[in-house]
């Protein structure tokens, strides 16, 4: 189509108004690409397309039979041979198809020219309509469904692709069902700590058991559980290295006492304290940082990474910051030597909230 001087102005490209001080110089004549001239041409690109999906798919097979065959100790120029060989498969995998994408894109799709006038931040129903009708008309003109070869050969290497992914999951390490199940140390997993009945509550580092009279109101004391100072008939201790570590750190808790008329106990909670003295999770329902920062005149305890501050008085709830859940709380009694120790492990998980347990449900008894 020529304008009025017998110019070519492209694919229809609008003619600006008569009053526009610059002359409308169109586009340039179109020109024709040999795979939309020459079907022979053009099942020969679909054959490379396919060819170099097909190419991607075997490079990610060669990733998952080289991340189980080549050891972790074997080097090839100077270099661990296992990462150049996942490195290399993976990378080949994820560049063939690139390539694929962009010849289909250079040699196959649709090939006009588009020009768009500068319009309003929001367009206008018909505009938004006529891209929606332009969407549609590129996913025709892509050939995705009248070009089975190109569609399925990349359905089959992005399927393939899958595949390494699957195997580097594998690296991420065990589920908590698995560590809790293959455990061979109390306390193992996320849902349980090494508490239990009768466990004593005895002073953080040195290991020392409580008394109801060694605390008085407004005091908070760091503790731990007996289990991770207790040894053998050999003097031995029965808990060190990783289990050692796990049962420190998921059992730290902290003593509070205050008057039993300032307590207000949470449903099912009335016999979970002594004579005033509650004890909860030093682990904050966060991020996990341990929080001790307490005001004694208000029974709260604050965290001190992020603010969020819980009322030791009311179940230890959260009344400010980021935290979701209550601290969990840890039901007390006393022994028959008048020491505090647990009645049980807690009733639910300590710590930050994680993606097998519902974060919304604060109160959550494990089974």
């Amino acid at each position: 189509m020529n304008d009025a001087d017998g110019q070519p102005i492209g694919h229809g490209l609008p003619a600006l108004p008569p009053d526009e001080p610059i002359k409308n110089p169109g586009l340039p004549v179109h020109t024709w690409r040999p795979t939309d001239v020459d079907p022979a041409m053009e099942k020969r690109a679909e054959r490379q397309i396919a060819a170099l999906f097909g190419l991607s798919a075997v490079c990610g097979v060669l990733f998952v039979v080289a991340y189980f065959n080549v050891g972790e100790n074997e080097t090839v120029i100077g270099l661990g041979a296992q990462t150049v060989a996942l490195g290399s498969s993976l990378g080949g995998a994820l560049l063939l198809i690139g390539i694929g994408i962009i010849q289909w894109a250079r040699k196959l799709m649709a090939d006009h020219e588009i020009v768009e006038m500068r319009h309003p931040a929001r367009s206008s129903d018909e505009d938004r309509e006529a891209t929606l009708a332009q969407l549609s008309q590129g996913a025709e003109e892509s050939g995705i469904g009248r070009r089975p070869l190109v569609r399925n050969s990349l359905l089959g290497a992005v399927t393939v692709l899958l595949a390494p992914a699957v195997v580097l999951f594998r690296d991420l390490g065990p589920t908590n069902a698995q560590v809790t199940e293959a455990g061979d140390y109390p306390g193992a997993g996320l849902e349980h700590t090494v508490w239990d009945r009768g466990v004593r509550v005895v002073r953080d580092v040195v290991g020392t058991p409580i008394r109801p009279s060694d605390l008085e109101i407004g005091d908070l004391v760091n503790a731990e559980p007996e289990t991770i100072f207790a040894v053998d008939e050999d003097g031995e201790p029965l808990l060190e290295g990783v289990p050692l570590q796990v049962a420190k750190s998921k059992g730290a808790v902290v003593l509070t006492r205050m008057d039993p008329a300032d307590n207000t106990p949470g449903e099912g909670r009335e016999d979970w304290d002594v004579d005033g003295i509650l004890c909860y999770s030093k682990i904050c329902t966060h991020v996990g940082c341990p929080i001790s920062l307490n005001e004694r005149k208000t029974q709260h305890l604050l965290c001190p990474c992020h603010q969020s501050t819980f009322d030791l008085a009311d179940s230890a709830k959260v009344i400010f910051g980021p935290a979701a859940r209550a601290l969990p709380q840890l039901p007390l009694m006393v022994d028959e030597e008048g020491y505090l120790v647990a009645q049980s492990d807690f009733r639910e998980p300590v710590g930050p909230s994680y993606w097998e347990r519902d974060s919304d449900a604060s109160t959550t008894e494990i089974e």
